[in-house]
């Protein structure tokens, strides 16, 4: 009895462009496809384009355009307030307060990107001002990467090679901790 294989969209295409060494020009509203296949991401909006650039470049630090465009991983809205000490905390809600460098007060959108957190398995001290406490509420295995969402009292997204997630001996409902610098929260 012949083996069939089946291949993702994404290989399929990925594989043509390799062997055939030809530019595969496509149209997805599909974010973990636009993050990890192309080289060059054009973003339109309303028949024109926004945006240019490589994925680390479009995704890395979130433009308003893609933040309209899309349901975005890790974006929250909060009300900030000054701290006093150069910094402003950011009410994301159910308990969550965020600390971010921008200085500003008042009703504000926060990105995180989940490149920029740290999963442990128990509360590490280090620079990061922003250091929560929650439980692994969803997995999902994209090949060499994991991202998990750990619930904090609002949903994080945080993206962890395989091989970390497999030598943590990670699962659902394990509680762990995130941390991220007050730098790497980004307001759109």
């Amino acid at each position: 009895m012949a083996r069939t294989e089946q291949f993702t969209v994404e290989e399929v295409i990925a594989a043509v462009n390799r062997k055939l060494k030809t530019t595969v020009v496509m149209a997805t509203h599909n974010m973990f496809q636009a993050e990890s296949l192309p080289t060059r991401i054009a973003l339109i909006n309303d028949g024109r384009i926004t945006e240019v650039g490589e994925p680390s470049e479009i995704f890395g630090k979130l433009s308003r355009n893609l933040a309209s465009f899309a349901a975005v991983d890790n974006t929250f809205g909060g009300t900030a307030t000054d701290t006093g000490s150069g910094t402003t905390l950011v009410d994301i809600g159910n308990g969550v307060r965020l600390e971010i460098t921008a200085q500003r007060r008042g009703e504000i959108r926060v990105f995180i990107s989940p490149q920029d957190i740290i999963l442990s398995k128990a509360a590490v001290e280090s620079s990061a001002r922003n250091v929560l406490k929650g439980k692994i509420a969803a997995i999902a295995d994209s090949g060499s990467l994991v991202k998990l969402t750990v619930d904090v009292g609002k949903a994080f997204i945080v993206q962890i090679t395989k091989r970390s997630f497999v030598e943590m001996g990670l699962n659902l409902g394990a509680e762990v901790f995130i941390a991220f610098k007050a730098s790497s929260v980004q307001m759109i």
